[in-house]
């Protein structure tokens, strides 16, 4: 789904938007429709009464903004070891097998199995305030080598260069930034 769509852009807004959506296309039906097309015109509304559904879900499970703050605090103050052992325990709870890679090998620093699909993780670099394309490069050069069809790439609290956005969206790579690091970390 496009990022600027319809639908996507209801998903990231709160989840009353929607419906008050779906009440303005049920108003416009009444409104410039024979009576007897009415409902026919109000279920135009219905595809965006279930995205507010799902917005709804998503930001009834998603944690408090102040918690996140506070995770990302504590991320920010973590050793590389407690970090690693956080994102460890985080997707074991997901239900991944997580398995830790001697990192002077390789740039990935662990692989994720879940239903027979492998995704490498990139994460040493969490706490560097900028990230290019370079990390990217040497973590789709070891998904390649490992045949692993997906890749993450952790910038848990710095910024992405708009390059490196485009090349990991390109090579099948998911990059966690700040909120969704904090998410990740604090799903139970």
């Amino acid at each position: 789904m496009s990022e600027n769509s319809l639908f996507a852009v209801l998903l990231r807004s709160p989840w009353w938007i929607s419906f008050v959506v779906v009440g303005l296309i049920a108003l416009a039906a009444g409104a410039f429709l024979p009576k007897e097309y009415f409902v026919v015109g109000a279920l135009a509304g219905f595809p965006i009464f279930v995205v507010g559904c799902m917005a709804a879900w998503r930001q009834l499970r998603a944690p408090h903004p102040a918690k996140v703050a506070e995770m990302l605090e504590a991320v920010a103050s973590m050793p590389w070891r407690s970090f690693a052992d956080t994102l460890d325990a985080a997707w074991a709870r997901a239900g991944y097998t997580v398995e830790r890679l001697n990192s002077n090998n390789t740039s990935a620093d662990m692989r994720l199995t879940q239903g027979g699909k492998t995704t490498l993780v990139s994460a040493k670099r969490w706490k560097a305030a900028t990230h290019g394309v370079e990390p990217l490069r040497e973590l789709h050069a070891a998904m390649v080598a490992a045949d692993a069809p997906a890749g993450v790439y952790v910038a848990a609290l710095g910024q992405v260069s708009d390059n490196a956005q485009v090349f990991a969206r390109d090579h099948g790579i998911v990059v966690l930034q700040g909120d969704a690091v904090a998410q990740l970390l604090l799903r139970g």
